[in-house]
């Protein structure tokens, strides 16, 4: 009641209001990708989870610059709702959407294999679907659920589609990540869910850490094939990422994120510049913040000699025996 007295006087309300102001201001990204002339004319992009949120922004964003865009979606009602939406928005109808389930081995291979037949070219992939909070469950590929999806999914759907995107080259891969990451574990135990803690966010870090691991590793793989990939945080975004977590925990965030943290739209431009900017060009195996920033990561996502095994463990986790 205490706080609500306060907030409640006028100066203090004020005050909040204007520090709300600033917050806004600061964070907005130092690039704006209204300001980028670059174009996508002829170019193919895949974005994960591209029905909400991040992901449907990047995708809106890609189809404003002309390219063909394939959403990769698990809900097909969701999916097409943004379909819809990007093609009126953007007057582009070269816009599609692709089912797949990211935690499922078998529907990423049965998606990867009709990207292959129906697409000549491969420009960008952008890595974005992911989920967290969520309880101990175990995949029929024996794999943890949000293992799987954060991890494991992107990992095999990038390393089938690699070849189609080294003919495209030059060509982007952008996986998003998150400043979480800071506080994620490397236990290989724990992609078959084992030794996890499952409270909060706490897999959701140590899955984020190894999609900057792994990617790292890429990219050092890729090097002399004009591809380039690198890793993201998007900031601190009010998306539906947060729908696993306690009704108390969602409440409070999505106050507080009201007046402090970015919107899906603004959350987008980090992974944004990644794939189309002139800046970009050419930089690879790096961590990019939310303000478009290199920056360095975890020093766990640094070590080399874990981002061979770790890159060697996801290989036989995804391999079809």
């Amino acid at each position: 009641m205490f706080l609500l007295d306060v907030l409640g006087h006028p100066v203090w309300a004020v005050s909040a209001a204007l520090l709300a102001i600033v917050v806004r201001l600061q964070r907005r990204a130092r690039w704006d990708p209204r300001a980028c002339s670059a174009r996508l004319a002829g170019k193919t992009a895949i974005v994960t989870g591209a029905n909400t949120g991040i992901g449907k922004f990047i995708a809106l964003d890609f189809a404003r610059r002309g390219a063909r865009v394939i959403l990769a979606c698990r809900s097909e009602a969701r999916g097409s709702a943004a379909l819809k939406e990007i093609r009126e928005k953007t007057r582009n109808p070269d816009v599609h959407l692709r089912l797949v389930d990211l935690s499922s081995l078998d529907s990423v291979r049965e998606f990867a294999k009709g990207i292959l037949e129906e697409e000549k070219a491969l420009h960008i992939l952008v890595n974005n679907a992911a989920v967290s909070g969520l309880p101990r469950q175990i995949t029929k590929d024996g794999l943890d659920m949000s293992f799987a999806t954060n991890v494991l999914g992107p990992f095999l759907l990038t390393n089938l589609l690699l070849d189609l995107i080294k003919r495209s080259a030059p060509a982007r891969i952008v996986t998003v990540s998150s400043m979480n990451h800071k506080k994620g574990e490397v236990d290989f135990a724990h992609f078959r869910g084992e030794n996890l803690t499952y409270f909060m966010d706490k897999v959701y870090n140590n899955t984020k850490l190894h999609n900057i691991i792994c990617t790292n590793e890429l990219a050092r793989r890729l090097q002399g094939t004009d591809v380039t990939a690198n890793s993201v945080h998007p900031g601190v975004v009010m998306t539906e990422v947060m729908r696993y977590y306690p009704f108390v925990i969602r409440c409070l965030f999505n106050l507080i994120g009201f007046f402090f943290f970015k919107s899906p739209e603004e959350g987008a431009v980090s992974s944004i510049y990644c794939a189309v900017s002139e800046e970009m060009e050419g930089i690879t195996g790096k961590y990019i913040d939310s303000d478009c920033s290199l920056l360095l990561p975890a020093p766990l996502a640094r070590d080399a000699a874990l981002a061979v095994k770790d890159f060697e463990m996801c290989e036989r986790l995804t391999s079809k025996l």
